[in-house]
């Protein structure tokens, strides 16, 4: 039998005494070229990598000081070298020869290894101490007691299993950060250890985890704040006094922070200097510390660290796209104008110019988070030039993966259109949105699988400011399914309609359109509509769908092929959709899908690049 906790030296182990070595640092050796051989490994495929990786012949290739001596002796060292090396793979009991064929006008060193019959996992003993003591001593009847089954289900190195030395530490580490996400988590292994038998080729495992105290957490301790008030953290956090410690809830309340944009950084975690301070007094009274959960639950603050973000700021940027085309944008932020937040912005495109400034609320205690705004926006679209201007009131609440927002805005728009016997027209309204997103996926940022749906309804119900009244609905929905190894289908779709007795009086914001980047491909954006003149316009009624492939042919490169229809129109009947299709190009960037597109509208006979970059919803 061999015990094996030390396994894991191996590939520190493998360097010889330095003063055997060809050259205590090959970085150090002289430029002149030594000995010039060549080695090959006879392994198999799995194994040829780390052999290459870190055998001595390896490694001193091209060394300057090595000769043939010196070749020699890492040629009869290379067996133990293998053995060692391949014993964290799980092979114990190893063939393996090495010799030097000197011959020819460049030495070979020839390895060859019979790895034999890997060892196996046999037995699993996963022993907790502490837990069912703080189950019985918490004193609250909605504690469940630990899901000991469950954790040795998920497990990671199971019988049947071949034994590595990697797999090995990887599982302890995954247990214990199972454990310690939750109610736990200073819970700690205080014992494990790997028992092999070559000749039986087994493995039998064994851990000793320890629960330590079960956490709950504790009111809030706020560093860091100098100009914002304490209210703009405490309104976010939705931990009670008393609640079971969950690294989970405490990365929610860090991400809700971080998204505010009044912090630079921010850190939130259990208040351990208590704990810390106990056991220093224990020690001092010549007390070890305590490991057991006999004692009963433990309440630490919640700890939120901040650095505050520079009060203001400017950004200016520039961008192209194939909508809307070339693109400068300017961005002031102050975070603390009498009490809100103000963002302003400036947009220049060659098919769109916009100007707006947003007051923002602090989140409130009820998660309610409102603003107060007010914009102008230029459209030249298809022989429609639209100009808007707007106050709008805004209401949002819930999360990233439940969003619900009511909007009331204030509008007027003037619409020029070219070819129309009235060329210009003036509407003004009062709509009231109710907005609500569900996403359900696997990233926010990079999906690959799940969906995310939206539905919006509304309109301008009442003769106040409103020169039509209007009710208008609108549903979009995309999917994302993995399709074997390196395929991804993705469907979406689309449909909108607006009643109302004139269409005339609705405001063209609330009207539809299709076509460009994310709507039919192959067509130009906002395309797709009803004709008026020598320009299009918006429809009452709008439908979208669109199937697409990629295929992840060397991540994070891609290709795609895609399908797209749609069309907006006045009547059902006129709904008659419209088809594009084509192949792009893909890739994962860091801050979200690069897509390139080139498509053909059928209906236009004409071919299209498209470009769009992350992931728009």
């Amino acid at each position: 039998m061999l015990g094996v906790n030390a396994l894991c030296f191996a590939a520190g182990a493998l360097a010889q005494d330095k003063s055997q070595d060809p050259a205590r640092d090959p970085a150090q050796a002289e430029a002149k070229t030594g000995l010039d051989y060549t080695v090959r490994i006879d392994a198999p495929r799995n194994l040829r990598e780390l052999l290459e990786n870190n055998l001595d012949l390896m490694r001193w290739r091209g060394n300057a000081r090595m000769d043939l001596e010196q070749l020699q002796r890492l040629v009869r060292v290379a067996p133990e070298q293998v053995k060692t090396l391949i014993a964290t793979e799980g092979y114990y009991t190893p063939q393996v020869s090495a010799g030097l064929d000197t011959s020819g006008s460049k030495p070979v060193a020839r390895v060859i290894v019979e790895p034999g019959q890997p060892v196996n996992v046999t037995d699993v003993d996963i022993e907790l101490r502490g837990f069912a003591a703080a189950d019985k001593g918490s004193g609250s009847s909605t504690t469940a007691p630990l899901d000991a089954a469950a954790l040795r289900t998920t497990w990671t190195l199971p019988v049947g299993e071949r034994f590595r030395t990697a797999d090995w530490e990887g599982a302890k580490r995954s247990l214990l950060r199972r454990v310690t996400q939750t109610r736990f988590p200073r819970a700690q292994l205080l014992d494990s250890s790997a028992t092999v038998d070559p000749d039986k080729h087994s493995a039998v495992l064994k851990v000793v985890l320890d629960s330590g105290p079960e956490v709950r957490l504790g009111e809030l301790k706020i560093e860091g704040l100098k100009r914002y008030p304490a209210s703009i953290i405490e309104n976010l956090n939705q931990i009670h006094p008393g609640d079971e410690y969950s690294e989970a809830t405490l990365q929610a309340l860090q991400g809700r922070l971080q998204d505010t944009g009044y912090f630079s950084t921010v850190e939130v975690s259990a208040d351990m200097s208590s704990v810390l301070s106990e056991q220093i007094g224990d020690l001092n009274q010549g007390q070890g510390p305590q490991q057991s959960a006999a004692t009963g639950p433990t309440t630490l603050p919640v700890l939120v660290r901040v650095s505050e973000n520079k009060r203001k700021n400017l950004s200016l940027g520039v961008g192209f796209s194939t909508n809307t085309g070339a693109r400068l944008q300017a961005n002031y932020d102050d975070l603390f104008v009498f009490g809100k937040r103000m963002k302003s912005s400036v947009l220049y495109e060659q098919k769109r110019q916009s100007a707006r400034t947003d007051f923002y609320w602090p989140t409130t205690s009820n998660g309610y988070s409102n603003s107060l705004g007010g914009g102008y926006k230029r459209e030249d679209l298809e022989g429609q030039i639209t100009r808007t201007t707007d106050i709008t009131a805004k209401r949002s609440w819930g999360s990233p993966l439940l969003e619900r927002t009511l909007t009331l805005a204030a509008l007027t728009e003037q619409v020029t259109i070219e070819g129309d016997t009235e060329p210009t027209s003036r509407v003004k309204s009062v709509p009231l949105t109710f907005s609500i997103t569900k996403r359900a996926l696997d990233s926010l940022v990079l999906p690959t699988r799940g969906y995310v749906a939206n539905a919006q309804i509304g309109g301008a119900l009442l003769p106040i400011l409103t020169d039509e009244k209007f009710v208008r609905l609108y549903l979009h929905g995309v999917a994302y399914k993995p399709v074997g190894p390196s395929g991804t289908l993705i469907v979406r779709g689309e449909f909108g309609a607006v009643g109302s007795a004139d269409k005339n009086g609705v405001p063209s914001t609330f009207l539809f359109r299709a076509g460009g980047d994310q709507s039919v491909r192959g067509y130009a954006y906002q395309e797709l509509g009803v004709p008026v003149g020598s320009a299009i316009t918006g429809g009452r009624y709008l439908f979208t769908a669109s199937a697409e492939y990629d295929w992840w042919f060397k991540p994070p490169y891609g290709a795609a092929i895609f399908y797209d229809a749609g069309n907006a129109a006045d009547n059902f009947s006129d709904l008659k959709p419209k088809v594009g299709y084509g192949i792009g190009a893909r890739w994962r960037s860091p801050v979200g899908p690069l897509a390139v597109d080139i498509a053909r509208g059928q209906a236009v006979k004409k071919v299209r690049l498209h470009f769009s970059l992350g992931f728009t919803f």
